[in-house]
């Protein structure tokens, strides 16, 4: 009706772009590929995958808790295509991305003829984490739609799939070539070992993932998370996402709170690493209605380590009271399913009363109601961090465990190993990266390149005229030819290509504006005593005139050149490259102290400058 007259509807305009996925979300597509298959069984073969995800996920993710949205799949129908296909918020829990991509690849291996597609709002993310091995031909320009998981491995469709044209494929491009020529389809073991790299540590991942700490709470609040532990996850999202609006009914003295903090009790709560984290690192001023509480509390026992014990339960009570108190205002207006879960079960609670509520025998026989982790995963070791970041592997003095768990150490490792392979990479030259044929431009023509060529070879190199130039930068005196001037000893990429010939007089004179230009150049180091072991044997005129980076006068200059002794004592003389260590010193220092590039390579090179407290003491 709209274009009956002669409008056009939003979604008409925004056909033509690229459909975008919210930050933090991941999409999965399950297709089921064989030409054996009748249509009419496709629909029933999808609902057996279905039914077998579910039970995969419940039987490898059973009490695991997501940050936002959990696994799920439902049918769709799109472009001639039916398959099934789910989408999950995954919040700051990337650790949920890749159970889903675990899920995915386990389930693969029980279904020969399932082919799956996941991709996140970064795009292909598989392709990326291995994109140091990919292919010179798959760039980020024209991987969608090419990576997909089949019999438990990554799978790549060839540019064939796309008539050999760079350009990204569309999903029914993509499913047809799979059913017309899967034989073509590149299987590449390196790829696929750095795809799922971080696959390594699962299914121990699930649980080393989750953390439980002991907490102070209301009792009602306690026997809601025993009936349902996942709804802590939006319970701390309400809290670390917390806003004046939503934190409004906590400064209320009124008595109108869900949770007011009387008859406490310390029990368990089951928490991610990611969740307790977010939750353990937020400052936290206590509402009114507990300040009472916490002055109390510092004044019931002597003991100092059983106080502080006691006030950090506490707090992390107060914290978690607080994120349910701030959920239940909207949870049952929230799309979050545990939140409204939790809404109902809020609302009975409140019409049953407190006769429902458990006693303090009932929660002393509950599962791990005492469990307390530790929490020194927590702790970061800056000493550890930089030894892992310099390859410095061995044991650490003490009983500590070093930076992070192994996975965390293999990781870093290899981040530096794929740095220290990109700058010892011998294929790049003076253009600097390699970026292959991903960006080149295809607008240049064959007529250009021929004309680029002739430049080069009319381009030639002067020994004598370089010669004289790096006198005169170095403040030197040009040197006065003695006799016939000489052919240059090499010439390189003349006009006629032909390299000029020298012969031995040549080479003799060369020889000599060598040792002559040596001869200068040592005379003027040692004027300034550069090439002096200890400063204190040298003069302090001197010694100010380099540590200050002056530049001598004139008469200085002629001084030094003309009274120079070839007797001085050559055990004060040192091999140093003065020029490279003084800027190399002004670089890290000119860095503050933060991160800079001379620090960088001198890091990797496993050198530790000390800082600049002198500096630091005068000014």
């Amino acid at each position: 009706m709209g274009s009956e007259y002669g409008t056009t509807s939003l979604e008409d305009v925004l056909g033509g772009f690229p459909k975008r996925l919210p930050e933090n979300c991941v999409e999965y597509l399950l297709f089921i590929i064989d030409d054996k298959l009748e249509p009419r069984s496709l629909l029933s073969g999808l609902g057996n995958v279905r039914k077998a995800a579910m039970q995969l996920c419940d039987t490898i993710a059973k009490g695991y808790i997501w940050q936002r949205d959990s696994f799920q799949l439902c049918l769709e129908r799109d472009q001639d295509l039916v398959y099934l296909h789910g989408t999950t918020d995954y919040g700051d829990s990337v650790e949920d991305e890749w159970l889903i991509v675990y899920l995915l690849r386990e389930l693969s291996r029980v279904f020969p003829t399932l082919w799956v597609r996941i991709f996140d709002g970064d795009g292909e993310f598989l392709l990326v984490e291995a994109a140091n091995v990919l292919p010179r031909w798959l760039s980020p320009e024209i991987d969608d739609n090419r990576a997909w998981i089949h019999n438990g491995s990554l799978r790549i469709l060839p540019l064939a799939a796309s008539s050999g044209a760079k350009r990204a494929l569309s999903l029914i491009e993509a499913v047809h070539y799979i059913k017309s020529s899967p034989d073509t389809i590149v299987h590449s073991t390196f790829v696929e070992t750095e795809a799922f790299y971080r696959l390594e540590k699962y299914p121990a991942q699930i649980t080393n993932s989750i953390h439980h700490a002991q907490v102070t709470i209301p009792r009602k609040l306690a026997y809601i998370l025993h009936q349902r532990p996942a709804t802590i996850a939006p319970a701390v999202e309400a809290f670390y996402l917390r806003d004046p609006v939503a934190s409004k009914p906590l400064a209320s003295l009124s008595g109108n709170l869900h949770f007011p903090p009387k008859d406490l009790v310390t029990v368990s709560v089951k928490f991610t690493k990611v969740l307790f984290a977010q939750l353990k690192s937020q400052r936290f001023s206590s509402p009114p209605a507990w300040s009472t509480i916490f002055e109390d509390a510092g004044k019931q026992t002597p003991d100092v380590d059983y106080a502080g014990k006691r006030l950090a339960r506490l707090e992390m009570g107060m914290k978690v009271t607080s994120g349910f108190e701030m959920l239940a205002t909207n949870a049952d207006k929230k799309d979050n399913r545990l939140a409204r879960e939790f809404a109902m079960l809020l609302e009975d609670l409140e019409e049953d009363g407190a006769q429902v509520l458990p006693t303090d025998e009932d929660i002393q026989v509950w599962e791990g109601v005492h469990r307390d982790d530790d929490e020194s995963w927590l702790d970061i070791n800056f000493e550890d961090f930089e030894n892992e970041l310099q390859g410095n592997r061995g044991p650490r003095k003490g009983t500590g465990n070093g930076f992070g768990d192994s996975s965390a150490q293999a990781d870093l490792q290899k981040i530096v190993s794929r740095f220290e392979a990109f700058l010892n990479d011998e294929r790049a030259g003076i253009e600097g990266v390699e970026m292959e044929d991903m960006d080149e431009d295809d607008d240049i023509s064959d007529e250009d390149k021929e004309n680029s060529d002739d430049e080069d070879k009319e381009v030639s190199f002067d020994e004598e005229q370089f010669s004289r130039m790096m006198r005169e930068m170095m403040g030197l005196p040009s040197v006065q030819a003695t006799g016939t001037q000489h052919t240059p000893k090499h010439q390189i990429y003349t006009a006629a290509g032909d390299t000029a010939e020298t012969d031995e007089d040549g080479d003799e004179d060369e020889d000599e504006d060598i040792r002559r230009l040596a001869a200068q150049m040592e005379a003027e180091l040692n004027e300034h005593d550069a090439l002096t072991i200890d400063p204190k044997d040298a003069k302090p005129e001197k010694t100010k005139a380099i540590e200050t980076g002056g530049v001598p006068s004139s008469k200085g200059k002629e001084k030094s050149l003309l009274e120079h002794d070839d007797g001085e004592n050559s055990e004060e003389e040192v091999d140093v490259d003065y020029n490279l260590a003084k800027n190399l010193l002004e670089s890290f220092k000119s860095q503050a102290g933060m991160a800079g590039p001379a620090g960088n390579i001198l890091g990797m090179m496993g050198l530790q400058l000390p800082r600049d407290e002198d500096d630091e003491g005068n000014s």
